[in-house]
């Protein structure tokens, strides 16, 4: 048993690259390199990594679909790297998974910094008992909160709307979680941003309501009639009576 971290770095710059290992090997992580998209998602198959950093421009395929292709096999962490500063870009990157941006150039002390406050959330581990962020509801394992026909199995992580299970990113879970432990309280941006990202994230509060926005649209919710969140104009969100 080895409690070393692995990561994987999909980039095609050389000196990107070797910037981006000496700066994770320097952390503790033994990484495994990939110079295209396609090479990327093998390895990240093979070696089931704790982390992946993600160029968003390589050459063979962007790194959008790159990252949709990870996530969907692998809870990993994901940086995605890039030196656009399209918001468009980061909307997308943020809605299929990724948990992290990080603009060229970077400094060594950024990237530590980033990836020490995705580590402080801790991630699942497949086989052991969940000691993720809803831990903190003390709840017992694999007790099921149902709001309405909304059902979430804390432990589990997993969310059934009528029966059906829905594709919630890690995010996405840990902030309807973290509503249901209060379901008739108003959650403030501020609040949600220190539980679910952590309270160095304090101020951007557009990375919630975009996370909030994609966690409405996959339980169906209707802006009109706001059946599972509401928004408290100037305040933040709270869950709506449960019918």
């Amino acid at each position: 048993m080895t409690d070393t971290r692995v990561a994987v770095v999909v980039e095609d710059d050389a000196d990107i690259g070797l910037l981006l290992r000496e700066v994770l090997e320097m952390a503790g992580f033994t990484v495994h390199r990939a110079s295209t998209g396609k090479e990327g998602v093998r390895l990240v198959q093979a070696v089931t990594p704790d982390l992946v950093t993600l160029d968003l421009g390589l050459p063979d395929v962007d790194g959008i679909t790159v990252c949709r292709a990870i996530r969907a096999i692998t809870d990993a962490y994901v940086i995605m790297i890039t030196a656009s500063t399209d918001e468009i870009d980061r909307l997308l990157g943020l809605e299929i998974g990724a948990d992290d941006f990080v603009n060229k150039p970077f400094s060594p002390r950024e990237i530590q910094a980033r990836v020490a406050a995705l580590f402080r959330r801790p991630r699942r581990i497949p086989g052991q008992p969940s000691a993720d962020r809803t831990a903190s509801l003390q709840v017992d394992e694999h007790r099921v909160v149902s709001h309405g026909d909304l059902e979430v199995d804390l432990d589990g992580r997993i969310v059934t709307l009528a029966g059906q299970e829905l594709p919630l990113t890690r995010i996405e879970f840990d902030l309807l979680a973290t509503m249901l432990g209060g379901p008739r309280r108003v959650w403030t941006r501020e609040t949600l941003l220190r539980t679910v990202w952590g309270a160095q994230w304090i101020g951007d509060d557009h990375l919630v309501e975009v996370h909030v926005g994609n966690l409405r649209r996959k339980l169906g919710d209707d802006a009109r009639t706001a059946r599972w969140i509401r928004t408290v104009r100037g305040v933040g969100y709270r869950l709506a009576p449960a019918a």
